[in-house]
């Protein structure tokens, strides 16, 4: 039930308690006017009517990820369905996000969507939209706080499962193309940030258990032109050979790839080539797969607009929704040589990419 209306009825039951408590010592009539019936009545259904405001605070524009997620948002949560949609633009700074968050606050907004920046430090705000009654739902990246009633739901993508899978493709890639002992460059995202965090650590688990010489993790910010600085620095560094570059999202892919061929070296499927794993699976990464430049991508789902009004529709119907909403996601690869994965007891099926299935997706 929107905040606004239950304030309402709030106030409608208090006036007809005062109402009964002054009839009752004698201080007015017995009767009920009709009139007062119908204001009653009338009161709920203006409340209930109107647009359903949301205020939404993007952690920026640093992928075209980002940008589908951004227009996923902003096609559902239009005037045309229904809403008033507040959208803020952090532009990558967390202090930005809290002072969006106040300020949806102050406009008394029916529910408020948050993208962070990184998990950590959402306490205080948290509590303050608590305070005021404004349900938070959080999509994509993770908060971490002392008290998970500071937010009602969180709906985004595993995260650490993506890595995992991605692991999985590699290990099993390596030992049908015969690399013994792979070396592996990973450019990471935002520190500190949910995805780079279940990425890092899904690869990591895998260098781990493998054997995997892991050369150097270094952040390319979820950004194409730092993930293209990154990879310069890298090559310069490990001029005895690289198997694998581990991106942590399609842009650092795009900006690896251009320092790669800058550099003279070849990237591909053949034993002695770069092989480029990318994650999100957006139109332009999906190309640079069927191109073959890119040999693995991971999916990361950004169409959360339609998900975060479902979890809205149920909280305006009086429904608890799920506290965690994972979404479903595929394996996309260049060719066949792996046909599936297994993680943790579960198999994935990689699905080859073709012109017929880049045209079939959404984003």
């Amino acid at each position: 039930m929107r905040k606004k209306l239950f304030k309402k009825i709030l106030a409608g039951a208090l006036t007809a308690v005062m109402a009964f408590s002054l009839t009752a010592c004698g201080g007015g009539s017995t009767s009920t006017s009709s009139s007062g019936g119908s204001d009653s009545s009338a009161g709920g259904t203006e409340a209930s009517s109107g647009p359903i405001t949301v205020g939404f605070s993007q952690v920026g524009a640093e992928s075209d990820w980002r940008t589908a997620n951004t227009e996923s948002m902003k096609s559902t949560f239009s005037e045309a369905n229904g809403y008033k949609l507040i959208f803020d633009d952090a532009q990558q700074k967390q202090e930005n996000q809290v002072a969006a968050i106040r300020n949806f606050i102050q406009q008394d907004v029916d529910y408020i969507v948050v993208a962070p920046t990184t998990e950590s430090g959402w306490d205080t705000v948290l509590q303050e939209a608590k305070d005021a009654g404004i349900p938070v739902i959080i999509v994509d990246r993770m908060v971490d706080v002392k008290d998970d009633s500071l937010y009602t739901a969180w709906v985004g993508s595993n995260f650490e499962l993506e890595g995992k899978k991605a692991a999985a493709y590699m290990k099993a890639y390596a030992e049908a193309k015969g690399i013994d002992t792979p070396k592996i460059v990973d450019i990471q995202g935002t520190i500190g940030a949910s995805a780079q965090i279940g990425r890092t650590n899904g690869l990591k688990e895998a260098v781990d258990a493998n054997g995997w010489n892991l050369l150097e993790a270094t952040s390319g910010e979820f950004t194409e032109a730092k993930g293209q600085e990154v990879m310069e620095a890298m090559l310069k560094k490990y001029k005895d050979g690289i198997d694998f570059v581990y991106c942590e999202n399609d842009n650092e892919a795009f900006g690896a790839i251009k320092a790669i061929e800058a550099a003279g070296y070849k990237i591909g499927q053949d034993k002695g080539q770069m092989i480029v794993c990318s994650f999100d699976t957006t139109h332009a990464g999906l190309d640079s797969v069927l191109e073959g430049k890119i040999t693995l991508n991971t999916e990361c789902n950004p169409l959360h607009g339609p998900r975060v009004e479902s979890i809205i529709k149920q909280l305006e119907a009086g429904q608890t929704p799920d506290k965690t909403a994972y979404v479903e996601e595929e394996i996309f690869a260049k060719d066949d040589t792996v046909k599936e994965v297994e993680v943790d007891g579960q198999t994935y099926p990689v699905t080859v990419v073709t012109q017929e299935v880049i045209d079939g997706r959404k984003y």
